[in-house]
């Protein structure tokens, strides 16, 4: 370490929110270069490519095949399957010196689709599994949490090209072992949940979270079942539909003051009506405005729901995506006069066209007690498919704790995870895109369908020190430690030079060593150092070699052993090994 290019910090970053981001930063992992953009130290690079190492050995066992493809892109391919207007402002869009556009690729489908057009044409050419390893660039709007969410990452992508859907489910199988394997081996907490594919495109989608609570991922079980599932791929099951007949007639009532689904709930108890009112008797809609990739143009959509719901705005964007999402201003507001603020009903927005989808709870014959369109009105028993017809339906309510699982098998409960795979079944969105053919055993083309895996290899650094810290700093696991041993030397002469001696031992046993040799150094400084870059095992070499006698540590449990001097390197190997 005397000339290891490494400085450690006492104190968290002043913008550091999650332990990741304060330990990687103190431990002299990785720095700074500008928001949501990292340089990796040489400990922290060591770390990244033992994940890489992990991922790459497994991907090859599977049969993958690595190559490395250009991260600097030019339009045409994103153009060719939307995705250029489709990633927003999410994409980093550059000209030449020639005017010409490019972009810094967020994921690879495009190229590796051409790649693959270019040298396969037969059946007998596939199946076919290549990935790369590389750095991918997302112009984030608010990097936060360290590498946990960067603008520029470190990212396994690989692609399956099968002439048949049968073949794309045996990929896609393989990939799911293959990331099992990998996770299981890098020590992580992790839970596989049903996800959505976004922009992707296709249609299994599955997502591998490390369970933390840190995570910005909410995912739910089930009490009941193994069922799982990304928040915003959580379907609501859907309540029979119920008689019209004989329910009574939709009527306004005066209800002064109550923009707010609590204070219209307050008034119409106080008001005898025969009946107790609750949030959820009440229907809320809400407004926003959608804009198409590419356009200009912001349209009105309105979303119901019952009122002790609110929608989940990551669910409602999901749902929606590839078109834009916000909320209404009162500029908004202002150019619609027949939306009365906080008064809002099916009616006004069905006349004035607007496209009104409701949550799956809003079936034909619930009666609903919602806005009147004009302030201080609301009408009661306005009745779905008697009253209004909405457009259709969304389910993009929040999902709590308690809510029936959608296998119909117990309730669910929500968790905090952070994504570290996803694994999707493209199909033939972008073999369709570039008429990606093979002539089948009968002579006749064949579309290719296609699957894409991710694996954020940086992000999967981050998400082991959520899960393995203490309030001393990192615990990392030994297959992605940036060291087996770490070898301190806590005297200025004879202690340094046996710590020398025993750490080339230990090399010479095929060990990883970090080797503490730094001169006028406190061992209380050195000893903080250990703790704070987690190095599974520690060797002591300090004031017991007087007598023959040096000590062992782990880092995960704290445990300490007092070894001879002479039988301490047969004891770390074995520690090491065990």
């Amino acid at each position: 370490m005397s000339t290891l290019f490494l400085r450690t910090l006492r104190e968290d970053p002043a913008d550091a929110e999650v332990p990741s981001h304060k330990l990687l930063v103190r431990g002299g992992y990785v720095r700074r270069a500008a928001p949501g953009v990292y340089s990796w130290l040489p400990l922290g690079k060591i770390v990244l490519e033992n994940v890489a190492r992990v991922v790459r050995e497994e991907m090859d066992a599977m049969g993958g095949q690595e190559l490395l493809l250009p991260a600097l892109l030019p339009k045409e391919y994103y153009e060719a399957t939307g995705r250029w207007e489709e990633y927003g402002d999410t994409l980093f869009r550059l000209k030449d010196r020639k005017g010409a556009d490019y972009l810094l690729g967020p994921t690879h489908e495009e190229v590796f689709t051409l790649l693959v057009k270019g040298e396969y044409s037969s059946y007998k050419d596939f199946p076919v599994i290549l990935y790369q390893i590389q750095e991918k660039f997302r112009d984030e709007a608010r990097p936060r949490a360290g590498v946990l969410r960067g603008r520029e990452f470190h990212m396994k992508d690989s692609y399956s090209f099968d002439i048949d859907d049968a073949g794309l489910q045996e990929s896609y199988d393989k990939h799911r072992a293959a990331y099992i394997r990998i996770f299981d081996r890098l020590g992580l907490e992790y839970v596989i949940v049903a996800a959505t594919s976004g922009a992707m495109g296709g249609s299994a989608s599955e997502e591998f979270l490390a369970v933390a609570h840190t995570g910005e991922d909410t995912f739910v079980r089930s009490t009941g079942s193994d069922y799982a599932a990304n928040v915003e791929a959580v379907t609501t099951p859907e309540p029979p539909a119920l008689s019209i007949e004989g329910l009574p007639e939709a009527k306004v009532h005066h209800t002064p003051d109550t923009a707010t689904i609590r204070t219209l709930v307050d008034l119409l108890n106080e008001l005898d009506l025969g009946r107790d009112f609750t949030e959820a008797d009440t229907l809320k809609n809400v407004l926003v405005k959608t804009r198409a990739p590419g356009s200009e143009e912001w349209e009105l959509l309105a979303v119901g729901l019952p009122g002790d719901r609110e929608v989940d705005f990551k669910r409602l964007e999901a749902a929606l995506e590839p078109a834009e999402v916000a909320l209404l201003d009162d500029a908004d507001f202002a150019a619609n006069p027949f939306l009365a603020k906080g008064y809002i009903g099916p009616r006004a927005l069905l006349d004035n066209k607007v496209r009104y989808l409701v949550d799956p709870r809003v079936v034909t014959g619930t009666a609903w007690v919602t806005g009147a369109d004009r302030p201080d009105h609301h009408v009661l028993d306005l009745v779905a498919g008697r009253d209004f017809t909405p457009d259709g339906v969304i389910d993009v309510a929040d999902v709590r704790d308690g809510d029936p699982s959608p296998d119909g098998r117990g309730t669910l409960y929500t968790a905090r995870g952070i994504e570290i795979g996803h694994i999707f079944q493209l199909g033939r969105k972008y073999t369709d895109a570039f008429q990606v053919d093979a002539l089948g055993p009968d002579g006749k083309p064949k579309r290719i369908t296609m699957g894409s895996y991710g694996i954020g290899v940086s992000r999967v650094v981050a998400s082991v020190v959520e899960q393995s810290h203490d309030d001393k700093g990192i615990v990392w696991p030994r297959e992605i430690a940036p060291a087996d041993v770490h070898v301190i030397g806590t005297g200025k002469g004879a202690q340094i030079e046996e710590a020398l001696r025993v750490a080339g031992e230990l090399e010479s046993r095929g060990l990883r060593v970090l080797v503490d040799d730094r001169k006028g150094v406190s061992p209380g400084v050195k000893f903080t150092d250990a703790e704070l870059l987690g190095v599974p095992t520690a060797v002591i070499i300090g004031r017991g070699l007087a007598d023959g006698v040096v000590e062992l540590r782990d880092r995960a449990t704290g445990e300490r052993e007092e070894v001879a001097l002479d039988a301490i390197v047969d004891r770390a190997v074995a520690a090491c090994r065990a």
